[in-house]
């Protein structure tokens, strides 16, 4: 990587701005929690244009208020860095919000009923879209089933003339009705795609649900449908998309944002309200399977620090495999509930290294989804080829979302190689009370979301929502990271427990550090963005069980007050 020019110019920052005596507004009274190690708790801040003038004690901060200056009293609060959300997607934030959501479902027949009340609403032949169903989370399943899946045909009853899609709460799945398969050629000689597969019934019709690639079929028939939209119409969903994705950031104290799969078209979008100053979440994005020979030149694509800190372009998302829930995780041994299979590699294995050399080559950022043993192996294997043919460029800080279920053997590659474990504590908890039914005791206890043996075998490591494949919640997945407390009142493996200081760095410090930001945001300290959030209670010290309740009272963003209860 070249130079990092950004620490250089936060610490001429820190120069000019300390020389402007008058800040722009003062926090007081505060318990802020700064995460400087020189300088770890304080009670003020001192805040000019979007960055930290000053930060100390009400009486040192009280110095530069002037007669412009802005006074905002914390009241004793836990006021500390903005949050960072390592792993979500952000249009997939707001779709959430104008569709079906069937997270707190409970049997197939809600997941039915839901729909049948829409189908009343809803146009005849317009889409009917919804997300977060997982048969696993049911305390029963349906009486007709096919690989443990509910199966379309009450769906297809009541809903004969709209086009259904449901995606499972996985994000690798999804189940279809009978219209839907219709419109997309669907029959029972259909063939399976490359890194895809529809689930059959015994005399080979489709059940409806199609897994990882196989959901193309489906999902291309739909964006066509959009795109055939007027354009107006199209951009005015877009924007509304975009508005509810911050407005629910901006109300759980979500300051930054690592979109891990924007499209061209998204950038493109993004870029028009960035330029009008119309952004009120700081994205830091993953360009999805680029056709990177379409980027000949990286740098023009690189929007490193663009507009105000609102939108940065390094980095490149692709899959190596699927997710466990839907037995897509690419495993090196057999499910222990369906031997016959180790799950899919949805991307050959040549494109992935065709990627990675051109990224390096490019000086882009990799983050690859895997999930499976097999995959994060896979892409360990990829990362360290290319490494060793550059060892000076081993702090590429290219990264593994998700990184759920390792090898023993291969945790120690990741501080070895410099690789960013981005994971997510809530997976561990939601998942957790079938995930030795998937892989077995065994694997679960010696390689299932090893974020302790992660970090002291020297990995970085990064903490996300993966909103809307759970809900965005930071303060859910804190409790998860420091208790890894299931819903039955079971921890999953407490000895992989973060502490708590830990656990605040993984969404704040750590969270910066994977995105090449460390030394514009994760802490309060001078020269630094002005990205804070003030909460109801002290994560540090609060009982752990009120943790997931946590309210935030005021989030602000470069020195904006963006959010308030």
């Amino acid at each position: 990587m070249k130079p990092n020019i950004s620490h250089f110019l936060s610490v001429v920052l820190i120069f000019l701005i300390a020389g402007c005596s008058e800040a722009d507004l003062v926090l007081l009274n505060g318990n802020v929690v700064t995460l400087n190690p020189d300088q770890p708790v304080a009670q003020a801040i001192a805040i000019k244009d979007d960055r930290i003038l000053q930060v100390g004690s009400n009486a040192e901060i009280k110095k530069l208020v002037g007669l412009t200056t802005r006074l905002v009293d914390l009241d004793g609060q836990f006021t500390m860095p903005g949050i960072i959300d390592a792993h979500a997607h952000f249009l997939g934030v707001g779709q959430a919000r104008q569709r079906l959501d069937f997270s707190e479902t409970q049997s197939w027949a809600e997941v039915v009923q839901l729909v049948a009340e829409a189908v009343k609403t809803t146009p005849k032949g317009q889409w009917i879209l919804g997300r977060g169903w997982h048969q696993e989370k049911w305390p029963a399943l349906p009486d007709v089933t096919a690989e443990g899946y509910p199966v379309h045909n009450t769906l297809s009853a009541f809903s004969p003339d709209h086009p259904v899609m449901l995606g499972h709460a996985s994000g690798h799945g999804i189940m279809v009705n009978a219209k839907a398969m219709e419109m997309a050629g669907i029959r029972s000689a259909t063939a399976d795609p490359e890194g895809g597969r529809m689930v059959r019934l015994a005399d080979g019709q489709p059940s409806g649900i199609f897994l990882e690639n196989a959901g193309l079929l489906i999902s291309n028939v739909y964006e066509q449908w959009f795109k055939n939209l007027k354009t107006a119409e199209r951009e005015a969903i877009w924007q509304r998309t975009v508005a509810l994705a911050s407005e629910s950031c901006l109300r759980l104290g979500i300051t930054s944002f690592h979109d891990a799969g924007s499209t061209f078209e998204d950038v493109a979008m993004y870029k028009k309200l960035a330029a009008f100053g119309q952004l009120k979440t700081r994205l830091y994005l993953m360009l999805l399977e680029p056709n990177y020979k379409l980027l000949k030149n990286g740098q023009k694509n690189r929007l490193i620090d663009g507009y105000h800190h609102f939108l940065t372009v390094r980095a490149v998302k692709q899959y190596m495999d699927g997710a466990l829930g839907s037995r897509g995780a690419w495993l090196l041994e057999p499910y222990s509930d369906m031997p016959e299979t180790r799950g899919l590699n949805v991307t050959a294995l040549d494109s992935v290294r065709q990627l990675a050399g051109w990224a390096a080559e490019n000086e882009f950022q990799v983050c690859t989804h895997a999930i499976g043993d097999r995959a994060n192996r896979e892409v360990l294997d990829i990362y360290e080829a290319v490494i060793d043919q550059d060892p000076k460029n081993s702090a590429r800080r290219w990264r593994i979302e998700h990184a759920q279920h390792l090898q023993p053997q291969d945790i120690p590659r990741f501080g070895k190689l410099g690789v960013i474990a981005s994971m997510q504590g809530i997976h561990c908890t939601s998942d957790g009370p079938w995930v030795a039914k998937r892989i077995g005791q065994e694997r679960a206890e010696n390689g299932a979301y090893v974020w302790r043996s992660l970090i002291d075998s020297g990995a970085h490591f990064a903490n996300g929502t993966d909103a809307p494949v759970e809900r965005l919640n930071p303060f859910e997945n804190f409790y998860a990271l420091i208790t890894r407390q299931m819903k039955d009142g079971e921890a999953f493996y407490s000895g992989q427990c973060l502490t708590r200081d830990e656990a605040l760095q993984a969404m704040t410090v750590w969270a910066a550090y994977a995105a090449f930001e460390e030394n514009l945001k994760g802490k309060l300290q001078p020269g630094m963005l002005a990205d804070i959030t003030v909460l109801d209670r002290n994560l540090l010290t609060a009982d752990a069980e009120r943790i997931p309740a946590t309210q935030v009272l005021k989030t602000f963003v470069g020195g904006r007050l963006l959010y308030e209860k």
